[in-house]
């Protein structure tokens, strides 16, 4: 990522988002692009700074937050991003684009799509989440994680302590030691984070400001031996009385 002399006021860039076929299916083949626009002008943007080894990362998440998926459409000469995917199954997914225009700041984009005759109203769809801070087995690893405060407080820092065994073999993942995503239940508030501090060891710091009183699952990756872990786990934020 190129530094520049002075940080530009941040401003959010729309993104025309259209899909193939327009009738949404579950559970086949489906094609995504992705055009995103000067705020002010309206012209297509075609020019991104590479963060994290990538110029575009997209999370898919379902409106029941049982399944992500972490991709990266791919940029064509004609300034459009693209990606063939599939969704497992009927419903609403929450789509994040995180990308960095040339010359704007880093932009996490959400959008919304239903496949096919899903017609449960998104508000209908609030997932009910049970806390769940017990150890995970991944693909090849296991992982455990620690909170400090115990009881993470809304607009309050709260650090994620990750241990993860065994450690041995633990590779960086697109330019990052791990990748954290953080969903709210009702699936408006995303965070996406990397370790505040990690060194290849078998713990990792993250540091988090949930925004809101809520539930958030939070999905962590991270590759050992050249195989991509993925953990998730649900923290339950109150407010600060």
């Amino acid at each position: 990522m190129t530094l520049v002399a002075s940080i530009p006021e941040p401003r959010e860039y729309p993104i025309d988002l259209k899909v193939d076929p327009p009738a949404l299916p579950s559970g086949r083949d489906v094609a995504l692009e992705f055009r995103v626009a000067d705020p002010t002008t309206g012209a297509r943007i075609n020019q991104f700074e590479i963060v994290h080894e990538k110029l575009f990362h997209l999370f898919i998440v379902s409106q029941d937050l049982q399944y992500f998926a972490h991709v990266h459409p791919q940029l064509g000469g004609d300034g459009v991003f693209r990606l063939t995917t599939s969704l497992p199954k009927a419903g609403t997914y929450r789509l994040l684009a995180d990308f960095y225009p040339k010359g704007g700041t880093p932009q996490l984009a959400p959008l919304t799509v239903t496949t096919a005759g899903f017609e449960t109203p998104l508000e209908a769809g609030v997932p009910e989440l049970a806390p769940d801070l017990s150890p995970k087995r991944a693909e090849n690893l296991e992982a455990e994680l620690r909170l400090d405060p115990p009881q993470p407080l809304a607009g309050k820092k709260t650090m994620l302590f990750l241990h993860v065994s065994p450690s041995e073999g633990l590779e960086p993942y697109i330019g990052a030691w791990a990748h954290l995503l953080a969903v709210s239940n009702d699936s408006v508030d995303t965070i996406h984070e990397h370790p505040f501090i990690a060194n290849g060891g078998p713990d990792m710091q993250f540091n988090i400001f949930f925004p809101r009183e809520g539930r958030y699952r939070v999905w962590i990756q991270l590759r050992r031996k050249g195989v991509v872990n993925t953990v998730a786990f649900t923290i339950p934020v109150t407010e600060l009385q």
